[in-house]
Order: structure tokens, then C-alpha cells, then sequence
């Protein structure tokens, strides 16, 4: 599906324990899916890579690493490239486009999801959903919030059960802006269903 309109967005964010966890997500992922999934990984420079070439490995869907300035397309995931953030930003005739930066870290993190959460709130679009997965800390919980304001938006956080760090998920929850709390093993599932695909 490489349509350049898009109306619908996944973003998921996600720290220690994270690669394990999108290994259990991403190949449930429908590849029909209208909407690009766009991930934010709390990791180095050179490893993401390797996860998004194992996470393509394992998915139907297609999944590669954020190349900067590349429009994003439905049915695909994007995993943000280590070291760098990443921003979408809406051109003029409405496509959506990667932008990466070298900025400093963020409360010591490049990519941080907050940055790029941020960074969609200008844009034109219909519905956004998010999951936050295991990771220590809060990134994540400022860009949802203000996403929440500006967007028609559904978050998912992982439960405390299934995570190895329940740091982010705990603070999308305990900030009362989860729309609900699963296992990991649901996420997926619960992802396609609210973009109309199983």
C-alpha cells in the first residue's frame, strides 16, 4: 500500500526490553495496514539497523531503518535510526517526510520519542495510535499529552506484567492518558483493530 495520503499514524515507543518486545509486535502487524508504524527504539548508532533488518526478517509486513528525507508510505514500518532524532514533518502539499537532526539528547536520549510526538502535532491527520512498550524513564508521556490535545488519538501501554522496565508505560498510565493497558502479547492485535485491519 504506497500511498502517499495518509490519513492514519502508529507511532510506538519503547527503551529496555524494547527489541525483544517489537520482535513479539512488528510481525503481528497487519502488511495491510493503511498507515505508515513509525518506531522510536532508545538505542546507539549502528544498531537499529540490524533490528530493523531482523524485524523484517521475522514480519510480512516491510520494516527498515528511517532514511532522512524519505516520504512515508502506508503497509510499512520505519524504525528510527540510532544516535539521531527524528521528526515528521508535513510538506506542502500534504505528504508526510522524515527529517533527522543531531541535536543534543534529550534528558539523554537520541531519538526520543517525545521529540519526534512532538514534532507530528502540526500535521493534518485523521487518527493517531500510540503504544509505549517496556523502558526506564518517561519518554513518550509529554508527546502523547500534547498530541492528545491537538489529535483524535488511542494509546496503548504495555502492563507491568509483561515488561522488563515498566517506566514508560507506568507514566502514560499513571498520567491518566492510556486508553487501555495490555499484555504485550495483545498489542498487535489491538493496534490492527483500531485501523480496521485483523
Amino acid at each position: 500500500m504506497a500511498d502517499d495520503k495518509i490519513n492514519k499514524l502508529v507511532m510506538i515507543a519503547s527503551s529496555t526490553g524494547g527489541p525483544k518486545a517489537l520482535q513479539s509486535v512488528i510481525p503481528r502487524i497487519s502488511k495491510n495496514i493503511p498507515a505508515p508504524v513509525v518506531i522510536v527504539q532508545h538505542m546507539p548508532k549502528g544498531f537499529t539497523a540490524t533490528l530493523a533488518s531482523r524485524l523484517n526478517d521475522l514480519s510480512e509486513i516491510a520494516v527498515s531503518e528511517v532514511v532522512d528525507r524519505e516520504y512515508l508510505k502506508n503497509g510499512h514500518v520505519y524504525l528510527a535510526a540510532g544516535g539521531k532524532h527524528l521528526e515528521v514533518i508535513q510538506d506542502r502539499t500534504g505528504r508526510l517526510q522524515f527529517r533527522e537532526n543531531n541535536q543534543d539528547p534529550v534528558n539523554g536520549l537520541r531519538p526520543c520519542a517525545n521529540v519526534t510526538l512532538q514534532s507530528i502535532v502540526p500535521a493534518s491527520l485523521d487518527y493517531i495510535v500510540c503504544a509505549v512498550l517496556t523502558g526506564m524513564g518517561a519518554d513518550g508521556y509529554l508527546g502523547i499529552n500534547e498530541l492528545r490535545a491537538n489529535h483524535n488519538i488511542f494509546t496503548i501501554a504495555q502492563n507491568k506484567e509483561t515488561c522488563v522496565v515498566y517506566g514508560m508505560p507506568r507514566a502514560i498510565v499513571e498520567h491518566g492518558i492510556a486508553d487501555t493497558v495490555l499484555p504485550l502479547e495483545k498489542i498487535a492485535n489491538e493496534i490492527n483493530k483500531k485501523m480496521g485491519v485483523h
